[in-house]
């Protein structure tokens, strides 16, 4: 058995593109048109991933965008994706700089969760051992559900 990927249903493509590849940092690896089926998929791996990935070898996100609409509620459901970072506070920083809220902040030097434009909870994981403790995430508060 091999795990292959994580399917998330998506409302708008270029705000879930903009959080996932610009923000996040994900790289879009495929993309397919199903007219039949009135459906896009959208296949991204981590930065780390893509050769793997490319290779049908490493696990990926699959972005799922129905044509007709439809209502999205919870995302939380499902659970959480998770990816392990370089440097927790620097990413975190990048996304808070690009407008993404940090719903649970490194307080620990090593954890965060932050939310997709849909609602899907992302855990962040520093690599190796926790950072320090530091400001201002230290202190801050947890800002709604993750």
């Amino acid at each position: 058995m091999q795990y292959l990927h994580t399917m998330l249903r998506i409302s708008d493509i270029d705000e879930s593109l903009d959080f996932f590849c610009h923000k996040l940092g994900l790289v879009e690896i495929e993309r397919m048109e199903v007219e039949k089926g009135r459906f896009t998929l959208i296949f991204l791996a981590a930065p780390d991933d893509v050769d793997r990935a490319r290779a049908d070898k490493a696990p990926m996100v699959e972005l799922t965008w129905n044509w007709d609409p439809e209502t999205l509620e919870g995302g939380r459901h499902f659970g959480h994706l998770a990816y392990r970072v370089d440097d927790i506070y620097a990413t975190c920083q990048r996304l808070m700089d690009a407008g993404v809220t940090i719903n649970r902040p490194p307080r620990d030097g090593r954890m965060a969760f932050v939310r997709s434009p849909d609602g899907h909870s992302v855990e962040l994981l520093q690599e190796g051992e926790a950072q320090a403790p530091r400001e201002p995430w230290a202190s801050m508060e947890n800002t709604g559900t993750w």
